[in-house]
């Protein structure tokens, strides 16, 4: 039975790309080593953050004076990187349009309280 996930998280990926994942996990491309395992300081894992950001520029016509960031957490981490990176000493308005706007501005309201924003 084949399963299609179409939710905001993770997503269904080709079977190609599964086998070459499982192929390639307990050694990354003669590396000797998972992709798990590695540093993200190391050559191997700078190559594949290069490679991923060049692919995605490419993809999504990003422009080279735009920053591509790799950041773990998913969309809620952004909820409190916004105001704490954004918002520093200032006012932030939020437009609440739905539910995820009422949880990024819960988490600014939150953060304006515990933090010097």
């Amino acid at each position: 039975m084949t399963v299609y996930n179409f939710s905001a998280g993770p997503a269904t990926l080709p079977k190609p790309v599964l086998e070459q994942a499982r192929d390639e996990l307990l050694d990354y491309q003669g590396s000797g080593m998972s992709v798990l395992e590695m540093s993200h300081r190391s050559p191997e894992f700078d190559k594949i953050i290069k490679d991923a950001e060049e692919l995605l520029r490419e993809l999504m016509a990003i422009p080279d004076n735009y920053k591509v960031l790799f950041l773990p957490g998913g969309g809620s981490l952004q909820f409190t990187m916004v105001p704490l990176n954004l918002a520093q000493g200032k006012k932030a308005y939020y437009l609440v349009g739905g539910s995820w706007g009422k949880k990024a501005y819960n988490a600014a309201v939150l953060l304006s309280k515990t933090c010097l924003l």
